[in-house]
């Protein structure tokens, strides 16, 4: 069976849902995941839950291409999360068919984070939602093994998004992946960087949110990574250029992403879509 590709929101995060979709359509992609809720200061977020012309927009274009919403992104588990404040932003996600929601690691207590993270996750389930929670070398859930603790202390099985960067640049645990239960890893994200022997916080950040490469075009090894993996995952293309193509021309970049990838999974003996 063959890789199902989709592509992640902040790959062209310029964009709205409705023009996102409709480039990941034209690009070849079977689904997106879309940024409902803002993560950073200058960085956009896209609140459907708060602006219903955009949700039937959306809707709308999701219907015309068939393309499906595989994730909404993301929840900052901090110590001050409330999970009624996020009810709306779930429903939503389950009216676009949303299969996962990334949730982000920021609170320092980890037990606390977990108990917190079990209960959005029980929220999230009784929406058909499946959670996943993201590691970043920068947080307090800097690598896979601590996300794999972390995940276990939770009743509602919450699973582990790795992305091929974050994992690489924390020292890249290829056997502790491959010995992961399937279930637990839902899907992937994948992308390229140059790999340096050491990062500062900021190249760490600036790297991860704007400065990725497309699939070999890169030093990560991508084929021992996806030969880590559970067999025929979904991968999420989370590859950020930006400052390299004018937003008019995203569907070019979109299939350039698409073009790399399928090359590196032809070469490595992998199929996509």
């Amino acid at each position: 069976m063959p890789h199902k590709l989709t592509v992640a929101h902040l790959t062209a995060l310029d964009l709205a849902p409705p023009a996102f979709i409709d480039a990941a359509a034209k690009s070849g992609f079977e689904g997106v995941g879309l940024r409902l809720i803002r993560v950073t200061a200058d960085t956009p977020g896209y609140p459907l839950m708060d602006q219903p012309q955009d949700l039937r927009e959306t809707r709308t274009i999701l219907r015309d291409t068939g393309l499906k919403v595989s994730d909404i992104e993301f929840v900052k588990i901090t110590p001050e999360t409330r999970i009624e404040t996020l009810l709306r932003f779930l429903d939503v996600g389950a009216e676009l068919g949303a299969g996962h929601v990334i949730t982000a690691p920021y609170d320092q207590d980890l037990n606390r984070l977990a108990e917190t993270l079990d209960a959005f996750s029980q929220a999230a389930g009784e929406r058909g939602l499946c959670t996943v929670l993201e590691f970043f070398p920068w947080t307090c859930i800097p690598d896979l093994a601590t996300c794999w603790r972390v995940v276990q202390m939770t009743a509602a099985k919450v699973g582990i998004l790795v992305d091929s960067l974050h994992f690489d640049r924390s020292g890249a645990d290829h056997a502790l992946l491959r010995s992961l239960p399937a279930e637990r890893l839902p899907f992937a994200h994948l992308c390229d960087a140059p790999v340096k022997p050491s990062y500062s916080t900021e190249e760490l950040l600036v790297t991860a949110r704007e400065n990725r490469l497309p699939p070999g075009h890169g030093d990560i090894d991508l084929t021992r990574f996806l030969g880590s993996l559970p067999e025929d995952i979904p991968l999420a293309l989370e590859v950020p250029m930006y400052g390299t193509v004018p937003v008019e021309d995203t569907v070019r970049k979109l299939q350039g992403i698409m073009d790399a990838t399928q090359s590196l999974l032809a070469v490595t003996g992998e199929t996509g879509n």
